[in-house]
């Protein structure tokens, strides 16, 4: 069974050569590298080279997500039975990790979509298992292992994207994030969509990687506060009632408002959010 690490680039060539670097040498485990470049004035990520490295050019910033399709697309025309593991760049796995997935495949085929258990370098966890609350639109990140009781997967409202496993042999086509999202809560989507169709959505903590969060995000500032509002909302939309939607934008709102004498710059992030979301409207 073959495995593509699908991984994308945003100026973060030093990052995706750790994360090459934990990977298992070349014949221990079948697998292949697809690094998707969305800053498509980096040179440094063509220094990055092997038999089993794809590097494929965005024509823009594509965002997250629609540079997950291009990937995506590309592994499924060439091999759709394979999985695919999407990692961050700022990411890198453990020693077993990369046998350990495709283990877990090969026992429990009937997994369509799996996240796994991610930690900080210091052992903390970042991410255990996502929840979605609808009765008030709450999207939560569980901090904590989930209780497993001796039992390989849980099934989980959500999974998330910094670490994300796809069986494709389980989709009669390629399976695509949301192209309406530029960043953040893609993978909320996904999940969520793909588990109305049918398709098992688990967690797991047979397979774990290590993370150093928001060591990309965290570069952008109040930019990424606006992506995640927006896509926030976005995700109510598709995902709750309009009650709650509308419930929600319009707290946030006042909400900015009020901050705004004391904290402008995050009041104004916020409510630049929520003003491309209000453009979405109208378009």
């Amino acid at each position: 069974m073959i495995i593509y690490l699908l991984t994308v680039n945003y100026y973060s060539t030093a990052l995706i050569s750790r994360l090459l670097a934990s990977l298992p040498k070349l014949g221990e485990i079948a697998y292949e590298i697809v690094i998707i470049n969305n800053s498509t004035d980096d040179q440094e990520i063509a220094q990055i080279q092997g038999d089993n490295i794809h590097l494929l050019q965005a024509r823009d910033n594509l965002g997250f997500g629609k540079a997950c399709n291009l990937g995506l697309n590309w592994i499924y025309s060439r091999n759709p039975t394979s999985l695919v593991w999407l990692v961050n760049p700022d990411a890198y796995l453990l020693e077993d990790s990369l046998s350990q997935a495709v283990q877990f495949f090969e026992e429990f085929p009937e997994v369509a979509i799996a996240g796994t258990e991610i930690y900080e370098p210091d052992g903390k966890m970042w991410f255990g298992w996502g929840k979605f609350i609808e009765s008030s639109g709450t999207i939560v990140v569980v901090e904590e292992p989930a209780e497993y009781n001796c039992q390989p997967y849980l099934i989980a409202d959500w999974v998330t994207g910094c670490s994300l496993l796809i069986n494709l042999s389980h989709f009669p086509e390629c399976p695509q994030f949301d192209a309406d999202y530029f960043l953040y809560y893609e993978d909320f989507d996904f999940s969520r969509r793909y588990a109305k169709q049918g398709y098992l959505v688990v967690v797991t903590n047979q397979v774990k990687i290590i993370h150093e969060p928001s060591s990309i995000t965290l570069r952008y500032g109040y930019l990424r506060l606006t992506h995640n509002i927006y896509s926030y909302l976005l995700s109510l939309e598709k995902h709750s009632t309009s009650f709650l939607l509308w419930t929600r934008f319009l707290r946030m709102i006042v909400m900015a408002l009020a901050i705004f004498p004391l904290k402008p710059k995050f009041a104004l992030a916020k409510l630049k959010g929520i003003t491309l979301y209000t453009q979405r409207l109208l378009c």
